[in-house]
């Protein structure tokens, strides 16, 4: 990332579990710098992914990168099956994408907050900012009872720092 011009800002917080959530999410080159940034801070971190890619041959790459197959069709659903994820594993960070595509939306979608609150683990933004090349994590968040309060609080955060890469 340094040979590359970029900065890491902010603390990721050194807890167990947590729910690391970052937009606005464009383009697959956000998962590179992702990935580049995690590897260089030393955290391992997951990701839900459908259970049929884990078809051979990606399978076992998937799992290796910290993948997590997930059935959509399953009684409890993607929510319930990351909140069971976060109860049989003593460290796990889950990463995941709070607009739920790389297209524009208007809005946050629940099931990042869903999980955390269900988890009993925080939520910690990530932001990219690409004309600054920054990554920039913000303060944990405790999931409570007010979803539109808390996603007031962490779009704020957004709106300070996310610059992303296709900003249409």
């Amino acid at each position: 990332l340094r040979l590359l011009g970029w900065r890491v800002e902010g603390e990721l917080p050194n807890l167990p579990k947590m729910v690391l959530i970052g937009a606005s999410h464009t383009s697959n080159v956000d998962a590179l710098y992702t990935f580049a940034t995690l590897i260089g801070l030393g955290l391992r971190a997951s990701t839900m992914i459908k259970d049929t890619a884990f078809r051979a041959p990606l399978g076992g790459l998937l799992r290796w990168l910290g993948a997590i197959p997930v059935d959509r069709k399953r009684a409890g659903g993607v929510i319930g099956q990351s909140i069971a994820a976060f109860q049989s594993n003593s460290r796990l960070v889950l990463l995941l994408a709070p607009e739920g595509t790389r297209h524009a939306t208007a809005e946050f979608k629940a099931g990042f907050h869903r999980v955390a609150k269900g988890a009993e683990v925080p939520i910690v933004p990530a932001a990219i900012d690409y004309p600054r090349r920054r990554i920039i994590f913000g303060e944990p968040l405790t999931a409570t009872d007010d979803l539109a309060a808390d996603t007031e609080i962490l779009l704020a955060f957004y709106a300070r720092h996310a610059h992303p890469r296709h900003p249409d």
